[in-house]
């Protein structure tokens, strides 16, 4: 069953740790470089690539008793705040621009752009961290991919406009945020049991 709740809260932590992450960033410089709907829909195909296996990995977690699933969750999340917190933003990353412009050439270079950066990423993590907080596969799942989509495009549509706009450094200290209360709350209850 599809919870809205779960979604929603999925929705926010995955999108504000995906916007200062390098692959918002790959998309912005691809998006300006191609036509931005081609470079979405291989950039979203990846990225639905990334959630899958994420919900995959949380589900299975899912199958350890509660206390220790607990217990790894609020330390991954935590870490998770520490690595949002303590990393350096990278500057854009070079893409080299194929000379094919065609739809299939121009996908699937957003497509293994984003498939290789996003391997072990915060967000695949964290994806796979909710997935096995919430049980609820299917809505981390749609939550996640949803957010993941935003962001790709909001980076190959206004990604130069948000950024001079919102700070990247109060992005990522809200995201470390949510991190750290999702993880402060988990080890709570595995204290509480």
């Amino acid at each position: 069953m599809i919870s809205f709740s779960v979604m929603a809260v999925v929705f926010g932590v995955v999108f504000l740790a995906e916007l200062p992450d390098k692959t918002a960033l790959a998309g912005l410089v691809l998006g300006t470089r191609y036509r931005g709907l081609y470079v979405f829909v291989g950039v979203a195909a990846a990225f639905a690539v990334h959630v899958a296996l994420a919900v995959a990995a949380g589900s299975v977690l899912t199958l350890l008793p509660g206390r220790l699933l607990s217990v790894i969750t609020g330390v991954l999340f935590i870490g998770g705040a520490a690595v949002l917190l303590l990393k350096k933003v990278d500057g854009e990353e070079e893409v080299r621009r194929p000379k094919d412009q065609s739809f299939w050439r121009v996908s699937a270079a957003g497509f293994m752009v984003i498939l290789i950066a996003e391997f072990g990423d915060l967000t695949q993590i964290m994806t796979a961290n909710l997935a096995a907080r919430y049980g609820n596969p299917l809505s981390v799942g749609i939550g996640a991919v949803l957010a993941l989509w935003a962001v790709a495009g909001l980076g190959i549509v206004g990604g130069k406009a948000l950024m001079k706009r919102v700070p990247l450094g109060l992005i990522t200290k809200i995201a470390a945020a949510l991190m750290l209360a999702l993880g402060g709350w988990s080890l709570y209850e595995a204290v509480a049991g």
